[in-house]
């Protein structure tokens, strides 16, 4: 039986849409929450150097088991495309216009990932899920996100965009969106950080 690419509709994407849709239909800003579960340990910041804030960088993380057919680590970063049945997925230059997402952590299974990660990407064989990568958007600051689509696209900020978004300001060890001087922001609960968002 051939091996089964498979990956979970953007949570991101349905919440951020929906939001527009509130924006639109109310007049004005929002935020957009994931939900919280138990979280796993990440490791302390050093104190001699802060963690550039110029990019999301994932925690630190090791593979916990499971087999994907594409040779990534979490940091690494990759172009998810395709469709939920038959996604195709590629590495990729973090930071560049192929870029989509960054590898956060990898789990045997999808169930594995944080909870409020904003995709996933995992392999079966006969119905079992083989392996799973846990995806955040490769936003970086400064730059600019088209969220509006099936997949998130970098974009010029000057062009013309379904659902724009330009990124201000990465908060770590938050999740609180009013740490953002921006009118959007989407709050990673379970890892604690929040991306602020600028109109492009």
């Amino acid at each position: 039986m051939p091996l089964l690419r498979t990956r979970r509709p953007s949570p991101v994407a349905l919440l951020l849409g929906a939001v527009a849709a509130a924006l639109l239909a109310a007049g004005c800003s929002s935020t957009v929450t994931g939900t919280p579960v138990a979280a796993p340990t990440t490791p302390a910041a050093s104190s001699t150097s802060e963690i550039p804030n110029d990019r999301l960088v994932p925690p630190t993380t090791t593979s916990s088991g499971g087999d994907v057919s594409i040779d990534v680590a979490p940091g690494d970063c990759v172009r998810l495309g395709g469709t939920v049945n038959d996604a195709t997925i590629e590495e990729a230059a973090c930071g560049s216009d192929e870029s989509n997402y960054v590898v956060v952590a990898s789990s045997p299974t999808s169930s594995g990932c944080p909870s409020d990660v904003d995709q996933t990407y995992y392999e079966t064989l006969d119905g079992v899920e083989q392996g799973a990568l846990c995806l955040d958007i490769d936003f970086v600051v400064g730059g600019c996100m088209d969220l509006g689509g099936e997949d998130p696209v970098r974009a010029d900020c000057s062009e013309p965009m379904i659902d724009g978004v330009r990124v201000a300001e990465i908060v770590q060890d938050s999740v609180d969106e009013f740490d953002c001087d921006t009118d959007r922001a989407y709050v990673y609960d379970e890892r604690e950080f929040v991306v602020c968002f600028d109109s492009p």
